[in-house]
């Protein structure tokens, strides 16, 4: 399920900014990206995240930035490096001026950033940005709830055209096995014209089975079952999307021995609109947690 969540803050003059995102996925994948020296909290955060979601591509970036992040500081290793290199170049061109100080310090490597201590950084902020990560949690949880609503609005449409789908198919099948039964008589009448010998009671038997193979009401019993146990699934809006998945796999069943056992043009149509109408709803359970 898709959604997002950011929560900010800043303590002792440091700022955090948590954003979580979730796009769909079968499974729970989570990410997290994190700022150096961080790292060592992230088992307790992906645990906390694994127990509030069960599907999902997840990432979670945490952002840190401190004040010492505009305060430049002197590498006394680079100075004395460069300044040695420019005293040797100064002797070596006799009359030239002596290096300028604002020309070393110049120079790549002689400033640097000043580094944040990471352990006095996470004393200062890490009870914020750990209860950043739980209300952030809980944004993307809202998020997508939300996102869950709206798509149980579309099963229920959904699932009320594969109803009316199953309405139809039990119309036009109804007089299938008794068309199918009567056709195949007339058939067999003519082979038993032509060849008396065959046994007609035998016949007859084989008749009746092939008929009965033709009633697809068994499967539009079955279906008008599967789409209750949908709406009753639907109706507990809690970690369902593994039970709609297998629920699915069902209804294909059931449409594809309908058109198997399809004897009409008409019928054979309306299969095929199920099996479509069908699809459209696996696609969106994929969706759901």
């Amino acid at each position: 399920m898709t959604g997002f969540a950011r929560t900010e803050g800043t303590q002792d003059s440091i700022a955090w900014t948590w954003e979580l995102r979730s796009v769909n996925g079968r499974t729970l994948e989570l990410r997290f990206r994190l700022p150096n020296g961080w790292d060592s909290l992230e088992a307790g955060w992906r645990d906390l995240a694994g127990k509030a979601l069960k599907r999902g591509n997840v990432t979670a970036n945490l952002t840190i930035k401190r004040p010492s992040e505009t305060r430049l500081e002197l590498d006394p290793a680079a100075l004395e490096q460069v300044l040695a290199i420019a005293m040797d170049v100064q002797r070596r061109i006799p009359g030239s001026a002596p290096p300028a100080a604002e020309a070393l310090l110049a120079l790549p490597g002689v400033l640097r950033q000043a580094q944040a201590d990471q352990q006095e950084e996470k004393a200062a902020v890490g009870a914020a940005v750990q209860a950043g990560f739980a209300a952030a949690l809980a944004g993307l949880i809202a998020s997508r709830q939300a996102e869950g609503d709206r798509l149980g609005t579309i099963l229920r449409r959904q699932l009320a055209e594969i109803a009316a789908l199953c309405e139809t198919a039990a119309i036009q099948a109804a007089g299938q096995p008794a068309a199918q039964r009567a056709r195949m008589l007339d058939n067999l009448q003519t082979l038993l014209r032509e060849l008396p010998n065959l046994q007609e009671d035998r016949i007859a038997q084989e008749v009746a089975v092939l008929a009965s193979r033709s009633d697809v009401r068994e499967e539009l019993d079955r279906l008008s079952s599967h789409i209750a146990a949908a709406h009753a699934l639907l109706g507990e809006a809690a970690n369902i999307g593994r039970k709609l998945d297998f629920l699915i796999q069902e209804f294909n069943r059931e449409a594809n021995t309908l058109c198997s056992k399809s004897a009409t043009a008409a019928l054979t149509a309306t299969g095929l609109g199920l099996k479509a109408a069908i699809e459209q709803v696996r696609e969106q359970v994929q969706n759901i947690e």
